[in-house]
Order: structure tokens, then C-alpha cells, then sequence
């Protein structure tokens, strides 16, 4: 079921994605070589506890870390540890906070050093994905247009979207519904011919809180599960790459919550 929230919890929401975003802004700001990823997910949480927050992630189905910091190869979910950045390396940092009673989520994928041209490309057309998706946050449109949205531009780039991941609503628990998928269709060249099921027929409305969040992959869109147990990367090892916004939809349209502004 999906929880509708009112004007006043969304503006709780926002203050949350405020914290966050500016929370996110200074973790990133410390990557470089040389920085093991154990070290950015203690400055994340030493900052959530600053702002009066909880990390969402921390306990979360047995996860054992505030911050998830997926390198390269991984997609999502990857735990700190002692693993040391390396030029040319690219690290998604996926970070929820708890504020007053509401989650908010939101990725970046940020470079190490210097990175290849085409990996740059791999960082652009993600983002570019993302916000081509929030745009798609109408009353009267569906779940699945946003995900058609995602997969068309990602593969008219030349790259892949993660298939078994997807985004989800958000509110009182970290993971809400609906499902949003990065793609409707396992053949591109059928994209505009899919019908949506299940949660991609469900019609946006005003008060519904979203996190989408596009994978790209440089390669093969499959994924396997991480060593750790908990995060996952492409099965081909191709370079990974993720971005998210917590975005609400209100009388005015679509509101990314997880902005600094």
C-alpha cells in the first residue's frame, strides 16, 4: 500500500533531505586516493548524530554500517572497510537518515582523481537519467513512464540499466512502496511497445514520496551478490555507476527533498 504524506510531513521530509544533502556534499568532498571507505562512513555518521539525525541503513536487515560505498564494480550496498581509493577509481556513496520520524535517501557517484573519458560519460549519463526521470513526477502518470524514461536515454547513450534493483517509496520506513524499475523491457528494442504491470501501472498522485535511483553499467546489465553479502555488482565486472534524489510530488509537482537549497 502506498502511504500518502500531507503537506506537513513533507515538509518534515524536506528538512531531513536538507540534512542530508549537506551531509552528502561534505562526505564526498573527502574522497581522494589514499581514503580508506571505513574512514568516509565514520565522518558520515559522526555527521548524522551532529545534525540529530539516525542512519537508516545501520541495523537495517543486518547492515552493519551507517554509509554504503560501492567501488567500481559494485553496484549498491557494499560495506566500508579498510579497502583504500585509487586514482581512477569511482565510488557510489548511498547514505539514509532518519529525522523526525521520516527517512530520506539519496546516491552519488563520485570520481578519484583523475578518471578515463568514458567513465566520465558513465557519471553524466546517469545523472542526466535521474533528472530526466524526476521529470516524469506528474499527477496522471505512471510508475512506469519514469522507468521507460530511464532505460531509453541510458541505452540511446550506448550503456545498461540494472534490471533486478530498483527504487522505492519512502516515508516512515526506509522502503515503502511502490517498486520503481529502471526499465520496462529486456529488449530495447521494445521499449515503446511495453504495457506496464504491477507497479508500473500505478498512477502518480499528490503526496506520494519517491527515491529514484538509476544503476548504469558500462557492460552487461547483470548483476551477483558482493563477498560481504550485502551489496551486489555486475557480473561482468564492467564499472557501475548510481544516483538518487528522495522526490515529492505536491500540488506544484515534483519537489527533490534531497537538496541543499
Amino acid at each position: 500500500m502506498i502511504k500518502i504524506k500531507t503537506p506537513e510531513e513533507i515538509e518534515i521530509m524536506a528538512e531531513g533531505g536538507k540534512i542530508l544533502a549537506k551531509i552528502m556534499q561534505q562526505v564526498g568532498e573527502e574522497v581522494r586516493p589514499g581514503v580508506a571507505t571505513k574512514e568516509l562512513n565514520g565522518l558520515a555518521e559522526s555527521l548524522v548524530l551532529k545534525y540529530g539525525g539516525k542512519c537508516s541503513f545501520k541495523g537495517y536487515r543486518g547492515f552493519p554500517t551507517c554509509l554504503c560505498t560501492s567501488i567500481n564494480e559494485e553496484i549498491v550496498h557494499a560495506v566500508p572497510s579498510g579497502r583504500i581509493l585509487k586514482e581512477g577509481d569511482i565510488i557510489s556513496l548511498d547514505l539514509g537518515i532518519l529525522y523526525k520520524g521520516f527517512h530520506t535517501d539519496m546516491a552519488i557517484t563520485v570520481p578519484v582523481g583523475k578518471i578515463s573519458p568514458k567513465t566520465k560519460k558513465l557519471i553524466e549519463v546517469t545523472e542526466k537519467a535521474l533528472q530526466l526521470g524526476i521529470e516524469k513526477i506528474k499527477a496522471g502518470n505512471k510508475i512506469g513512464d519514469i522507468s521507460k524514461t530511464i532505460q531509453k536515454y541510458v541505452e540511446a547513450k550506448g550503456f545498461n540499466v540494472v534490471r533486478e534493483l530498483c527504487g522505492h517509496g519512502i516515508g516512515r520506513k526506509i522502503h515503502e512502496d511502490p517498486e520503481i524499475l529502471n526499465s520496462v523491457s529486456f529488449d530495447k528494442a521494445t521499449v515503446d511497445k511495453v504495457k506496464y504491470t504491477d507497479d508500473g501501472n500505478i498512477t502518480m498522485t499528490e503526496g506520494m514520496v519517491l527515491c529514484l535511483e538509476p544503476m548504469v553499467t558500462m557492460g552487461d546489465w547483470r548483476i551477483k551478490e558482493t563477498a560481504d553479502g550485502f551489496g551486489f555488482k555486475t557480473k561482468d565486472d564492467s564499472l557501475s555507476c548510481h544516483f538518487e534524489h528522495t522526490i515529492a510530488l505536491t500540488k506544484n509537482g515534483a519537489r527533490v527533498l534531497t537538496v541543499v537549497k
